[in-house]
C-alpha cells in the first residue's frame, strides 16, 4: 500500500523534476517507510512506501526491469499474486523478489494490457513500455485505489490524491459545475471520471487508460458486473453455504497476505464482527480489534462500546477502546479535511481519521466491513425503493437523494447552474442492461457507481493519512460478483443482509446480529450547535466564501437559523453539507492557484 506519482511528457521536454517530487512529497503521509524516484527519457516516476508484503529493498519501487523495457509504480494488494507468481515462473520468467509488485510488473510484461483481468486484489498502478513508447494505467475493479490524473498540452500528471497534483502546479481549479450537482445530491459522491475541480480527473474503477508518447489516450472498460440468475437455480441453503465460502475465502485472504500484523476495525455491527467470527472461525489467533466513540447527544449516542466490547469478549480478542471528546473533534477536523482526496460529508470521515491514529500505532494493516451494506441491502432505504413501484430514479430520488433538482437550483449560484445531471447519471445507469429486477439495479449501480466515491474513498483516506492499510472483504470483486446474482429477497429479508445474518447465526451472538444497524457515530455534526455550529458560520461567512460566491445566501442564511431542521433523506446535516466543501477549498485549494 502505497502513494505513487508520474509525469508523461508530450512537449520533447524532460520530465519536471522538482514538480514530481512535490507531488511525492504531498503522499508522504500514504508510504512512510521510504520513497522512491525513477526518470528515462520524457517519463518519471515517484513512489512512496508502506511496506507490507517482502519488506526488504528487493520490493522497493519504481521498479526497474531493463530486460523488458518496463518501469512501474504499484499502489495496492494483490492477493492472487503466489498463484500468479508460479504461473509466470512455469511460462520462464525469472523473479528477484517476493513480493507483488514484481508480479505486476511481470503479468504486464507477459500478457500486456490484459495483465488486470488476472490481478485479483485492489490496485492502481503505473508502468512505462519503453519499447511501445506508452504509458499504461490501471485501477480495480471496484475503485479501492484512487487514480487522479491531470493533463495538458504539454504533459500528463497521476497521483494517488489531487492534493499531489495541486502540489505539482498548473491545474485548472476552477469548479466543475457538474460535479457540484453530484456533490449536493449524492452526499459527496462525485463519480468518476469528474472531480469538483476542472482541471483533475480520475479514473474509472474497473478500467485502463493507455497513453503514447504523443498523448493520443486509449480508455478501456476491462470489468463490468451482471446482477442476473444463474443457468443453475439454487435454493437458499446452497446460496449461504456458497457466500459464507466466498467470505471466508475472502477474509482469509486478507489475513494471510501480509508479513505484518492484520487487525479489524470492529464497530460492533454485523458486518465487522462478522469479520472477527469468520477470522476466529478460520483459527487466526491474537485477534486485535479497534473501536472509536464519542460524546452523546441528546437525540443521538455517540458510542458502540456495549456492541464491540461484547464481541471482543465473546472471542477473546485483544481489544483497544478510544474515546474522543468532543473538544478534540473540531480541534482535529481541520486535520481531517486536509486528508480528504475530495470533500467528503459523512460523519464517520473524521471517526476513522481519529481511529486510524491510535491504530497505525499497533498495526500496519486491519480489515474493516465496508461495502457489506451496499452488496447485501443493509441500508433501510434499499427494502423501501423495493416495496414501492415506479421509475427506478423517482424511487432513488424519494429515499435517496439529498436535495431534489429544485432545491440545487437554490442553493446553487447562477455561475454553476445545469441541468439535472444527478438524474440523468443515475437513470443511464440503471438502464444498463444485464440486470433482472430493480433491486439488482439498484445495487449494481452502488458497487459500481456509489459506494468507490463514498465509504471505499474514505476509508483510504483516513487510514493511509496514518500509514494503515485498510482491507475490505465484503468488496473482493468474487464475492460481489456471486451477491450480485442472488435473489433479491435473501438480501432483503431478515430488514436487510439475509444471508449474511443467516450465515452469522451460530457464529455471533444473537444481540449483535438482531440489533439495530449501527455505523462509527458522531452525533456533533448531525445535531449542528454549540461551537461546531459556530465553526460552520464562520466558514460561510468567511470573505473567502462569499468572494468564491458557490451558494445562493438566502439558502445559507435559512441553514444556520436552523440547522437541525434542515437534514437530508439519510439525515445528514445541509449546512455541514455546505461548510465542508468550503472549509475543504480553503484548505486545499487557496494558496495553490
Amino acid at each position: 500500500m502505497c502513494g505513487i506519482a508520474g509525469e508523461l511528457r508530450f512537449d520533447g521536454a524532460p520530465p519536471d523534476r522538482a514538480a514530481v517530487e512535490r507531488m511525492s512529497a504531498r503522499l508522504a503521509r500514504r508510504g512512510p517507510d521510504a520513497d522512491g524516484y525513477w526518470q528515462a527519457g520524457a517519463v518519471a516516476f515517484a513512489h512512496r512506501r508502506l511496506a507490507i508484503i517482502d519488506l526488504t529493498d528487493h520490493s522497493r519501487q519504481p521498479m526497474v526491469d531493463a530486460d523488458t523495457g518496463l518501469a512501474l509504480v504499484f499502489n495496492g494488494t494483490i492477493y492472487n499474486y503466489p498463484e500468479l507468481r508460479t504461473t509466470l515462473i512455469d511460462l520462464g520468467h525469472a523473479f528477484h523478489s517476493d513480493g507483488d509488485t514484481e508480479v505486476v510488473l511481470r503479468a504486464y510484461a507477459q500478457w500486456g494490457e490484459a495483465c488486470v483481468d488476472r490481478l485479483h486484489g485492489m490496485f492502481a498502478f503505473a508502468i512505462w513500455d519503453s519499447k511501445r513508447q506508452q504509458l499504461f494505467l490501471a485501477r480495480d475493479r471496484l475503485g479501492i485505489k484512487p487514480l487522479y490524473f491531470a493533463r495538458s498540452e504539454k504533459f500528463f500528471r497521476f497521483a494517488s490524491n489531487p492534493q499531489a497534483l495541486l502540489a505539482a502546479g498548473g491545474v485548472d481549479t476552477s469548479l466543475d459545475s457538474v460535479a457540484l450537482h453530484h456533490q449536493f445530491s449524492l452526499h459527496s459522491v462525485v463519480p468518476a471520471p469528474f472531480t469538483i475541480l476542472k482541471g483533475i480527473r480520475k479514473l474509472e474503477q474497473g478500467t485502463t487508460l493507455t497513453l503514447d508518447a504523443a498523448g493520443r489516450t486509449t480508455e478501456k472498460r476491462y470489468w463490468t458486473l451482471h446482477a442476473q440468475r444463474p443457468a443453475r437455480q439454487m435454493d437458499e441453503t446452497q446460496w449461504t453455504e456458497a457466500i459464507h465460502a466466498a467470505l471466508r475465502t475472502a477474509v482469509k485472504k486478507r489475513s494471510e497476505i501480509a508479513d505484518v500484523k492484520v487487525g479489524v476495525l470492529l464497530s460492533g455491527g454485523l458486518d465487522s464482527s462478522l469479520l472477527v467470527a469468520l477470522l476466529a472461525e478460520l483459527g487466526v489467533s491474537d485477534l486485535m480489534t479497534f473501536s472509536v466513540g464519542f460524546e452523546d447527544h441528546p437525540e443521538e449516542k455517540g458510542n458502540e462500546f456495549e456492541y464491540s466490547d461484547a464481541v471482543a469478549d465473546y472471542f477473546g480478542t485483544r481489544h483497544h477502546q478510544y474515546a474522543i471528546p468532543n473538544a478534540e473533534v473540531l480541534k482535529r477536523l481541520p486535520e481531517a479535511v486536509d486528508c480528504m482526496a475530495e470533500p467528503m460529508v459523512s460523519q464517520d470521515v473524521v471517526s476513522f481519521y481519529l481511529l486510524a491514529e491510535q491504530v497505525a500505532q499497533t498495526v500496519k494493516v486491519v480489515q474493516s466491513g465496508q461495502g457489506a451494506d451496499e452488496v447485501f441491502a443493509g441500508y433501510s432505504w434499499h427494502s423501501k425503493m423495493a416495496a414501492e413501484s415506479g421509475p427506478a430514479i423517482e424511487r432513488l430520488r424519494r429515499h435517496y437523494l439529498d436535495r431534489d433538482h429544485a432545491e440545487f437550483a437554490q442553493m446553487i449560484a447562477a455561475t454553476h447552474q445545469v441541468g439535472d445531471v444527478t438524474s440523468e447519471l443515475l437513470a443511464a445507469k440503471f438502464a444498463e442492461p444485464f440486470a433482472d429486477e430493480f433491486i439488482d439495479q439498484l445495487l449494481r449501480a452502488e458497487a459500481t457507481l456509489l459506494v468507490t466515491d463514498d465509504p471505499v474513498k474514505r476509508v483510504d483516506n483516513m487510514t493511509m493519512a496514518w500509514g494503515l492499510e485498510a482491507r475490505v472483504p465484503f468488496l473482493d470483486h468474487h464475492l460481489v460478483e456471486l451477491a450480485a446474482q442472488m435473489p433479491p429477497e435473501l438480501k432483503l429479508g431478515s430488514g436487510g443482509k439475509h444471508v449474511l445474518k443467516k450465515i452469522a447465526r451460530g457464529l455471533l451472538p444473537a444481540a449483535v446480529i438482531d440489533r439495530p444497524k449501527g455505523y462509527f457515530p458522531m452525533p456533533a455534526l448531525k445535531f449542528v450547535r454549540g461551537e461546531f455550529l459556530e465553526f460552520m458560520r464562520a466558514i460561510l461567512d468567511s470573505q473567502a466564501c462569499r468572494q468564491r460566491g458557490i451558494y445562493q445566501r438566502a439558502y445559507v442564511e435559512k441553514l444556520l437559523a436552523a440547522p437541525e431542521k434542515h437534514l437530508t433523506r439519510i439525515q445528514g446535516s445541509k449546512l455541514w453539507h455546505l461548510a465542508l466543501l468550503e472549509f475543504w477549498l480553503q484548505r486545499n485549494v487557496d494558496g495553490t492557484q
